[in-house]
């Protein structure tokens, strides 16, 4: 069984009523629910537990990160976002949603400033599927419409992705990159955009299809990471 562990910083449950009445088991437990629902082990971890939640034997047991974070990615050791960069390039799957383009993780993997446009105005967001034949995408139309959402807009500050699943259209007239998969070392990386918090997203059974295909997508293929460093021939080499 795929054993998944999702991460939210969990402030804004705390400090915003609206919030808290739409994800009453903060938007961690909202995920993790669907998540079990759908097959998978899941469990939580938030910013304010010891070590983020993230010990080495919950990361040692995590085949898929989910990251949600937004209002205290300074908050988060930079100790812990180095042993989760390394898990990743051991091979741990990790999903960063929405606001977590800012994480410190998500940076480090990226190694841009992963910055862009933004604006709250109760806007329509239409995902539009770019890749239909990839399996993060499956089971889903032509686009995905969200009624009330952020706005992201380009240029997003990210290196070229492997793949691109979704590009948004905003009813303001910006558009996103919006599904974007990367490849760091033996791990996969999905960055999907949607899920501001004070919009009911992560009930929409779309948005939460396509997170459980990007769990399936993301976990670690079975095989060892390369071995790097000085290296032994494996032919005799003649002497000439």
């Amino acid at each position: 069984m795929v054993k998944v562990t999702v991460w939210n910083e969990n402030r804004h449950e705390q400090l915003n009523p609206v919030v808290g009445q739409i994800y009453p088991k903060g938007i961690h437990g909202a995920i993790a629910g669907f998540l079990t629902e759908a097959g998978f082990e899941a469990g939580t971890a938030t910013l304010d537990e010891p070590e983020h939640g993230l010990t080495d034997e919950v990361l040692n047991n995590t085949d898929v990160l989910i990251w949600w974070g937004h209002l205290a990615h300074g908050d988060v050791k930079d100790e812990i976002v180095q042993k989760v960069q390394q898990r990743v390039l051991d091979g741990m799957g990790l999903i960063v949603l929405h606001s977590g383009h800012f994480s410190k993780i998500f940076k480090a993997l990226m190694g841009t400033s992963c910055d862009l446009k933004w604006r709250e105005a109760d806007e329509k967001e239409r995902l539009w599927v770019v890749a239909p034949s990839h399996p993060i995408a499956a089971g889903i139309g032509e686009y995905i419409e969200l009624e009330k959402e952020e706005m992201y807009g380009e240029h997003f500050d990210i290196p070229a992705p492997d793949e691109l699943i979704f590009t948004s259209w905003f009813e303001g007239g910006e558009v996103f990159r919006s599904g974007c998969t990367f490849t760091r070392g033996n791990g996969k990386v999905f960055y999907f955009r949607p899920g501001h918090e004070t919009y009911p997203t992560y009930h929409n059974k779309d948005i939460q299809r396509v997170i459980t295909n990007a769990v399936k997508w993301a976990q670690p293929v079975d095989r060892n990471r390369p071995v790097y460093g000085n290296a032994q021939p494996l032919e005799k080499i003649s002497v000439k």
